[in-house]
């Protein structure tokens, strides 16, 4: 079935004692997508099944009519109903409500797309393409791609909330945490304390790449 669209409402605003009412737009929620969720997971799982409606109906003593209404989202099911459902089908009540929730972001960034961006380091031969981001009210996480390609006797220390993991893929260098160094190499790992000073230390093999993925606990101001 395709996606369902709700139209917005159209409510008038709080009275402003002015000669014209304004209205404002509020959209409505998103109706029925827990009955299309339902439908899909119900006429699948018949389907794979290998049961036609008269089967789900005689497992469930659900009439056929109202097992063709649910499968095409045309009715709300009560919860006894889909625990029928469920018994009919042998799976698990929760299984037929999945797709009901909310939409989950994803970041798709193709090779050679990502932005390249100016930090610390820039100038003396750090380059860093970004290659996501995802933010939310819980949730923050950014992800670089690193590559020095020039030794320097500067290096850059930062220091950030959250948690970053580095995965070293060319070259060798020596990178320091607080009071404490690293030597990675391609296929090392290493998970830090953001707000602990931190950054390369020594270039060994130049180049370098690697990639830097910080998650933050909570989103940033």
């Amino acid at each position: 079935m395709g996606t369902h669209v709700s139209e917005p409402r159209r409510v008038p605003a709080a009275p402003d004692h002015g000669p014209a009412a304004r209205e404002i737009n509020i959209p409505t929620p998103d109706e029925g997508r827990l009955e299309r969720a339902i439908a899909t997971q119900v006429r699948a799982r018949r389907h794979a099944a290998g049961l036609t409606l008269a089967d789900m109906a005689e497992r469930t003593g659900i009439s056929k009519p109202m097992l063709s209404k649910i499968e095409n989202a045309q009715t709300s099911c009560s919860l006894t109903t889909v625990a029928r459902l469920a018994d009919a089908l042998d799976v698990p009540v929760t299984s037929l409500f999945r797709g009901a929730d909310t939409p989950r972001e994803a970041v798709f960034t193709p090779a050679g797309a990502g932005a390249r961006i100016v930090q610390r380091g820039t100038r003396v031969g750090h380059d860093y393409t970004l290659l996501g981001a995802l933010r939310g009210p819980h949730k923050r996480m950014e992800a670089h791609l690193v590559t020095l390609t020039e030794r320097s006797e500067e290096f850059p220390l930062f220091q950030h909330p959250g948690t970053e993991l580095l995965y070293m893929l060319d070259g060798e260098m020596v990178y320091s945490h607080g009071e404490a160094d690293y030597t990675l190499r391609p296929g090392d790992a290493l998970q830090l304390d953001g707000e602990g000073a931190h950054g390369p230390k020594e270039l060994r093999s130049l180049p370098i790449r690697f990639l830097s993925v910080v998650a933050y606990g909570e989103v940033q101001p």
